[in-house]
């Protein structure tokens, strides 16, 4: 922590910058409570202080997620992260309450004013939304299920499911127990095989063997297939790596396995992650049959137009979340992720290929979700 990184500096900037409107709204509460000016204004600060340095404590486990009671998660963790998102969520109305209000009052002959009351009812509004999002949106995942139309897949391979599950990000904010309802859900799907895009970690390698227990429990005929992300390198990979292996994951880095119906084959690959440039698809597509349909798994799904380029029928991709935060009902059009990425989430078409971008399990960055549910998504290929 002596020489913080760009981006723990800049989330330390941040969670600063989003304290403001929060000590406006403290110190309109303490000011209706009845506490003089003065003090108001002190108590709206010495909350901010707390707020900002409540982070700083916390800021350890950003890159390190080490195990914790889950006790006090709940008791502290989560309460505090309400209270950041709801600062957060005040941050935009704030500024432009702060540059509209004036010329408002002026343009109707008033001496401009900046009120109170605005900071600290947005501040409420904040903590009751932000307060479902980081507990019960968070938490309540639904079964999705999705048909692929797949050209030249052999009529034995119709019908063919295959569950996804991405993002897991098992950790001290999303604990095992977590896992093993996804686990329960997909195995109650019945797929043919069941695949893991990446992310399975939130940071570190304190949760190894958590998640190496809960994608243990994955069941499937075909078996579980498993494809690295970014974060599963945030601290060592290679352990986790081991140990999903030895629960009966087959971890496929930049390789394939062969699936076959009497005469009839499919093609499943997987890259390894391209945020620490490991992914290398030419060497994953390299054992595929001439004419044989591919599945390609890439946490990434920037990826998606290098394979269309190699004849790359389907790919399964996560890592975006979808955003997290959505606008309801719209999440496909107005989500977060769409300011840094073309493909975001649900189901995009190419010609005769198909990207899935799964919403995700877990979150990482603020452990919150609003219009963008967590989801076992079981995918039904279809031969067309």
């Amino acid at each position: 922590m002596a020489r913080p990184n760009r981006f723990f500096r800049f989330l330390l900037t941040v969670t600063g910058v989003i304290q403001v409107p929060f000590v406006l709204a403290a110190r309109e509460a303490l000011h209706r409570v009845g506490t003089s000016e003065i003090v108001a204004w002190l108590g709206g600060l010495a909350l901010g202080a707390v707020g900002f340095f409540a982070f700083v404590g916390r800021a350890r486990n950003i890159m390190n997620d080490v195990k914790r009671p889950y006790a006090r998660v709940v008791l502290e963790d989560l309460p505090y992260y309400v209270h950041w998102c709801a600062c957060l969520w005040c941050l935009v109305p704030s500024i432009l309450y702060v540059l509209i209000a004036p010329a408002w009052d002026l343009a109707h002959g008033r001496s401009p004013e900046l009120r109170g009351g605005f900071f600290m009812w947005t501040y409420a509004a904040g903590l009751v939304v932000c307060g479902y999002g980081v507990t019960l949106r968070r938490w309540w995942f639904v079964v999705r299920e999705i048909e692929i139309p797949v050209r030249g897949l052999d009529p034995s391979f119709d019908g063919y499911r295959i569950a996804q599950l991405s993002d897991l990000h098992i950790g001290a904010l999303t604990p095992k127990a977590w896992g093993h309802r996804w686990v329960r859900a997909a195995n109650a799907a019945a797929p043919d095989m069941t695949v893991v895009t990446g992310d399975m970690v939130t940071s570190g390698t304190a949760h190894h063997d958590d998640i190496a227990d809960i994608v243990g429990a994955l069941r499937a005929p075909d078996g579980v297939f498993v494809s690295m992300g970014n974060h599963d390198y945030f601290g060592e990979g290679e352990p986790l790596i081991s140990l999903l292996g030895d629960k009966g994951a087959r971890v496929l880095r930049n390789a394939g396995a062969l699936l076959e119906r009497g005469d009839a084959k499919m093609y499943l690959a997987a890259i390894d992650d391209t945020w620490t440039r490991r992914a290398d698809m030419a060497l994953a597509l390299e054992g595929r049959p001439d004419g044989v349909p591919v599945v390609l798994l890439a946490h990434d799904p920037d990826k998606f137009d290098d394979a269309i380029e190699r004849g790359v029928d389907v790919v399964l991709s996560g890592h975006t979340h979808g955003g997290q935060i959505a606008f309801p009902f719209l999440g496909r059009y107005i989500n977060a992720s769409k300011l840094a990425h073309r493909y975001h989430i649900g189901i995009y078409r190419r010609g005769d290929a198909t990207l899935h971008v799964h919403p995700g399990l877990g979150t990482t960055g603020p452990p919150m979700r609003l219009g963008v549910a967590p989801a076992v998504v079981i995918l039904k290929l279809r031969a067309v």
